[in-house]
């Protein structure tokens, strides 16, 4: 059993500690498949999250919304210490460019 339109984010990975791909959900952290290979990994965790999200909605629970259909708006905060920022501050200026490109440029390495 699988879900209709399954929009879950979802990695294979190994395991070397169980000699299995594991497989995981995102949006479902407390889940994981373990299998021989990682097609049936994939396969045994997308029925893992089906069954719970059945079982969520017959309790009236509610069911975390896939990461692919939420919107962002393309900011978000960080706090870095004092002597961090100034360092920052003066890369961006030793290169030419801003404080906020040099640290988008940062997270997207």
């Amino acid at each position: 059993m699988t879900l209709k339109n399954d929009r879950y984010t979802y990695r294979i990975t190994w395991s070397e500690e169980d000699q299995e791909y594991v497989g995981l959900c995102v949006e479902f952290p407390s889940l994981s498949w373990l299998e021989e290979s990682p097609e049936a990994a994939l396969k045994g965790i997308r029925n893992v999250v089906a069954e719970v999200v059945e079982d969520m909605q017959a309790q009236g629970e509610t069911i975390p919304e896939p990461i692919a259909c939420k919107q962002y708006s393309g900011k978000f905060l960080v706090r870095v210490p004092p002597e961090i920022h100034r360092h920052l501050v003066i890369q961006a200026a030793e290169s030419g460019v801003s404080l906020n490109r040099l640290a988008s440029a940062k997270l997207s390495q």
